[in-house]
């Protein structure tokens, strides 16, 4: 059974998770249909740019995000200064390096997607009048949609382990920052601390398993639909 502290540990978690994904989500959108259907100078750098998290060590990437969200950076200055919010320190903070960490492979994942659209069918609904946002929104996205749901859930999953980042921008604040990876952590070096420790990696385990369990159900069902439409067309 899990102790109030640690249940609370764990929607903590839920919530970063959660909330990374809603942030990445329409940055991941957009990055993976300019990269998956559009041609321009720059496109590798880009590419390059995105996957970057997946090569740096993720203290680096928190560093940086101190820097810029913290309350002397410029991003987060400003978005103290205008709006009153400070993410430094704070479960938002803790949100926005799980969502910079797991960008790459909700982009990925979508991208993918989006390239095993055929281009024809796009085509043929530009020439029956639908302009750019109307193929998007009706074409290509709905046919995306099993590599947009991978994309996020992945994202989640990725989430729920992040650690470097983020002890790195919002340190392992109880209560505030603390989440799975972090709470284990600092288990490990409590003395006694050995079994709460594993009822968390325990419990980590089972919410990443249940995650990707739950993107390819969904993915399956997802493309089960789409075949189906095709089939009444």
């Amino acid at each position: 059974m899990l102790s109030a502290e640690e249940l609370d540990i764990v929607l903590l978690s839920v919530k970063v998770a959660l909330w990374s994904v809603v942030i990445s989500v329409p940055f991941g959108v957009a990055a993976a249909y300019v990269l998956a259907r559009r041609e321009f100078p720059g496109k590798s750098l880009l590419d390059a740019l995105v996957h970057l998290p997946l090569v740096l060590p993720p203290v680096v990437v928190g560093y940086w995000l101190l820097l810029l969200f913290g309350r002397r950076g410029p991003l987060g200055q400003f978005l103290e200064e205008w709006f009153g919010i400070a993410v430094a320190f704070r479960w938002s903070g803790a949100a926005i390096a799980c969502a910079v960490m797991s960008f790459p492979l909700m982009v990925r994942a979508m991208r993918l997607s989006m390239e095993s659209i055929d281009p024809k069918l796009e085509a043929a609904a530009q020439t029956l009048g639908a302009g750019r946002w109307g193929v998007l929104l009706t074409i290509t996205l709905p046919l995306a949609l099993p590599g947009i749901l991978t994309g996020m859930l992945l994202a989640f999953a990725r989430s729920l382990g992040e650690f470097g980042a983020t002890i790195t921008f919002v340190s392992n604040i109880p209560g505030e920052t603390q989440t799975l990876s972090l709470a284990i952590y600092a288990l490990w070096q409590t003395p006694g601390g050995e079994a709460a420790a594993q009822r968390l990696c325990v419990l980590s385990l089972i919410l990443s398993l249940a995650a990707l369990l739950l993107s390819e159900a969904m993915v399956r069902r997802t493309n089960q639909r789409v075949k189906g439409y095709d089939a009444k067309r």
